[in-house]
């Protein structure tokens, strides 16, 4: 077990390949007959998920060993507080298990080799592309942050194994990237859009499709159809295609519920936020038409075990 005094050493050590997100900083240590090790260090009030991949090798190794802090777990909906010396076995996971930091925690991360290195390359390339959207729209990234977190919630609500939920992260992390190919004039514009402007918009969803599918990652070539989906309404009355009911994805149709959620109650260039009571009777007024009803009534109870809070 790292003391604490070895945790801060390799933590100054800046020469030590390293990969930042919003949520935490995973920092190379090594490997060792072909397991590699890293220091996963998960921020104040962040949230991330681990889930055996059924892709996986049979015999792969994933392990993450608390060093320190308290972190909270949620596993097929029994919560649980893993101490110092506990560790996760993703081995032994049935499931997406969420993982709540409320404070700094240190982990020791284990992984087959052959399996690190993909996930550590593929991090550092999803880092790349989130800061290009961040430079360009800040609102828009942590927005597509915010949507991949309650997706995948909502996600283990409706389909309990972990089959899946990779695209689905990806899928709704990058639902927005079409924006990048939008005027920023356009896209930031406090006063309503021109019918030419608005045609621009729409195009998002097209444009990003396109992106992800000309993407270096396999998983998110393979999500391009949630990012291509998610203005889709469940009346047919969406864009860029006129899906129709089941005619649109689930995953898609899970990211059109969360997505116009967070945009109802945050404060946009052209309006104010709406209040929490009031999105929810939208979401309500919009069930069935806009939104697919089975995802509608999911959402609304898990904001009502959230307590109706939200970001």
């Amino acid at each position: 077990m790292l003391t604490a005094e070895q945790i801060n050493d390799i933590r100054t050590k800046a020469s030590l390949p390293r990969v930042f997100t919003d949520q935490s900083v995973t920092t190379y240590l090594g490997r060792a007959e072909n397991i590699s090790y890293s220091l996963y260090t998960l921020l104040p009030n962040t949230t991330t998920w681990v889930y055996n991949n059924s892709n996986n090798l049979a015999d792969f190794v994933e392990r993450y060993t608390i060093l320190s802090g308290d972190l909270e777990i949620d596993s097929e909906g029994q919560k649980s507080i893993l101490h110092r010396g506990d560790v996760i076995n993703v081995r032994k996971c049935n499931g997406v298990v969420t993982c709540n930091a409320e404070s700094h925690v240190e982990i020791l991360f284990e992984m087959t080799s052959s399996l690190f290195e993909k996930n550590f390359t593929e991090r550092e390339i999803i880092q790349r592309d989130a800061k290009r959207i961040q430079e360009v729209d800040g609102y828009t990234y942590h927005h597509c942050s915010r949507i991949r977190d309650y997706s995948i919630e909502l996600w283990k609500r409706m389909r309990p194994g972990s089959q899946g939920v990779a695209i689905l992260s990806m899928g709704s992390y990058f639902h927005d990237i079409g924006k990048l190919a939008i005027p920023i004039e356009i896209l930031n514009k406090p006063g309503k859009l021109t019918d030419d402007e608005w045609k621009i918009i729409k195009m998002h969803t097209t444009l990003g499709a396109e992106m992800m599918r000309n993407h270096e990652i396999e998983r998110i070539r393979k999500a391009a159809f949630i990012v291509e989906e998610h203005h889709e309404r469940y009346d047919g009355k969406g864009y860029p295609y006129g899906l129709i009911g089941n005619e649109i994805s689930i995953e898609a149709s899970i990211v059109s519920v969360v997505d116009a959620f967070d945009a109802m109650t945050t404060n946009r260039v052209y309006r104010g936020a709406m209040t929490i009571e009031e999105a929810i009777q939208e979401m309500k007024d919009g069930k069935g038409t806009q939104f697919h009803p089975e995802v509608v009534d999911e959402f609304l109870a898990m904001l009502e075990e959230k307590q109706n809070k939200w970001i």
